[in-house]
């Protein structure tokens, strides 16, 4: 068989050429030649000449039938939940995570839950031996499992040589850790550059719809967190996942960005322990504080991840400022959503914080950016400026507005119920012109048209002496 011929493709105009060059000749864009293999016999061998293709015969819509996929299901239930029930045979998943947050061990644990519930694994290791892959298998306990007998290792990176033992041994899902270590020896490049990336994806992937083998492949992220390699990769990928966390933390997120067989809406949780990652029965509770002390600056907010209700603690402690600009620090919530939220408590409640350093976090190494945590926050900063703690019982949803209205969130009715459950007694929630608030068994729900009102709610007057409130700090030209 003759070997196939490699070209340099411009990703911005489409140009092809014979060696790798900085700049394109034929946009003149830098940077943007990508080493791909072409075959040329092949390429002609289903298009027309007109290049359309042969086989393509258009259909209606009532005229097609597509069945509904079948779903294996992993043995973790959060992973068959981010997916949408399972794995689908022929699919292609991404996983994606900074190093050492636990992709490995997740994934060996689904080859386990595979394993036991359907047939076989096969787990290709570019990165480590199949005597490490071993020794983590042993330290999770699942060498006693069916996984020992029932999940090959090798340790292998090339693509063509992986695929080949794939269609041999016909596993139930292919295990690439990772795509970065594969290589294709068609090309020249190294291990991890964007030629062989991409054409190593597009080998699994054909694999894949061929053999109706699920693929799964793990795939190293960047500085700023976003996946290595070229944006194609994740084009030819059926669905995106992401093992989110501090790696100092215990707590991980599993989330789909994208997912053509289920809802990118989804949220696992998992806690790292002893025998790796272990579900947590109740999410709903996981990111809520364990102590009983309630301090000032701490407000308890309600967030919905797809279907999942989340109760997180929003934290916030307000300083007075040194000299130059005062700092502007978050975690876990938009920096920039933040500022914007100390300008409309200045200007809307009369809670000037121009002259104050200001610090925000969510506890559990939450990463957020659903609008229901607007309120909380704003809360949490008000409490730590008059040092005074909000009711530990208190539950507080809510989207500020410009002119510090509140909005309504979706999902109201669901947060406020898996609050009741966990013991909340009252809440704060915005005003809805279409439908009065939900009533919710043991739960008392305040309603706020605007920020002055939820603030005064939660805290009392500022000009309440017996309840033991201080001034507001910073005066801002306007009566509180």
């Amino acid at each position: 068989m003759a070997r196939a011929q490699s070209r340099y493709i411009c990703q911005s105009c489409g140009a092809a050429h014979i060696r790798w060059e900085g700049q394109c000749r034929t946009c003149g864009a830098w940077n943007t030649l990508v080493e791909t293999v072409v075959s040329p016999s092949e390429a002609r061998k289903s298009v027309g000449p007109h290049g359309a293709s042969l086989a393509a015969v258009p259909q209606t819509l009532n005229g097609l039938s597509e069945a509904e996929p079948v779903r294996i299901p992993t043995g973790i239930s959060e992973i068959d939940r981010v997916l949408g029930g399972g794995l689908v045979p022929g699919s292609v998943v991404l996983l994606g995570g900074e190093p050492g947050i636990g992709k490995s061990t997740l994934l060996l644990q689904a080859a386990a839950g595979l394993a036991a519930g359907v047939g076989s694994v096969l787990y290709a290791s570019g990165e480590e031996s199949a005597g490490q892959v071993r020794l983590r298998a042993g330290r999770l306990g699942l060498l006693a499992g069916p996984g020992g007998d029932l999940i090959s290792v090798v340790a292998e990176g090339e693509v063509g040589r992986i695929a080949e033992l794939a269609r041999q041994s016909r596993p139930i899902a292919l295990i690439v850790d990772s795509i970065q270590t594969a290589t294709f020896d068609e090309l020249e490049g190294p291990a991890g550059s964007v030629g062989q990336v991409r054409e190593c994806a597009l080998v699994l992937a054909g694999l894949a719809k061929q053999e109706g083998i699920a693929v799964i492949l793990v795939g190293h992220v960047t500085k700023d967190g976003t996946l290595a390699g070229p944006k194609t990769l994740e084009h030819l990928v059926d669905a995106v996942l992401s093992l989110e966390g501090e790696r100092t933390a215990s707590l991980r997120l599993l989330r789909a960005t994208k997912n053509r067989f289920g809802s990118t809406e989804e949220v696992g949780v998992f806690e790292m322990a002893e025998l790796g990652l272990a579900e947590i029965s109740d999410p709903g509770r996981a990111f809520l504080a364990a102590t009983n002390e309630h301090a000032p600056g701490s407000v308890t907010g309600a967030t919905l991840e797809g279907s999942r209700p989340l109760l997180v603690e929003v934290q916030a402690l307000v300083a007075p400022g040194g000299y130059g600009s005062p700092r502007r620090t978050a975690s876990g919530i938009d920096t920039n959503r933040m500022s914007l939220l100390v300008a409309v408590l200045g200007k809307r409640a009369g809670i000037g914080l121009g002259s104050h350093d200001v610090y925000a976090n969510l506890a559990g190494g939450l990463d957020l950016a659903d609008p229901a945590l607007d309120l909380p926050l704003c809360l949490a900063l008000a409490s730590s400026l008059r040092d005074k703690p909000v009711d530990r019982d208190l539950i507080v949803v809510g989207e500020v507005g410009l002119l510090g209205e509140l909005r309504p969130v979706p999902g109201l009715e669901r947060r406020l119920r898996e609050a009741a459950r966990l013991g909340f007694k009252s809440a704060i929630a915005p005003a809805s012109r279409r439908a009065d608030p939900p009533v919710i068994p043991g739960m008392e729900i305040h309603v706020a048209s605007n920020i002055r009102d939820a603030i005064a709610r939660a805290l009392g007057s500022p000009r309440d002496s017996s309840r033991g409130d201080v001034p507001l700090g910073e005066s801002t030209g306007q009566r509180p």
